[in-house]
């Protein structure tokens, strides 16, 4: 029992890293390839240290990892799995925004 309550509580780590819409922005991003910490930082609008803490939350997760080049830190993901993970979430999403606007257009 205490070994399932440990790996569930190491699962919900991941999950808690992916529960902020900055990091979660990155990580969609990243389904497209890797991407160097600049491009990252321009998406998301924030200053490079509030990115960089992102990347390091989603980092010590296990959800991306990162290589060094010259004076560039490239970001790549480390979990193949979320991209159907984040395409299932927004089917789930559009379909209940299809079904709101169903909705109200009956109204």
């Amino acid at each position: 029992m205490l070994q399932r309550k440990q790996y569930m509580a190491a699962q919900a780590q991941i999950f808690k890293a992916l529960g902020h819409p900055s990091r979660l922005l990155m990580v969609d991003a990243l389904r497209n390839g890797e991407q160097c910490v600049c491009d990252l930082r321009q998406l998301v609008g924030d200053d490079i240290s509030t990115v960089s803490k992102h990347l390091a939350v989603l980092r010590q997760a296990g959800i991306v990892e990162q290589d060094k080049r010259g004076t560039n830190i490239y970001y790549r993901l480390s979990l193949p799995c979320l991209d159907n993970f984040l395409s299932c979430t927004r089917a789930l999403l559009e379909n209940r925004l299809v079904s709101e606007l169903s909705i109200l257009r009956e109204e």
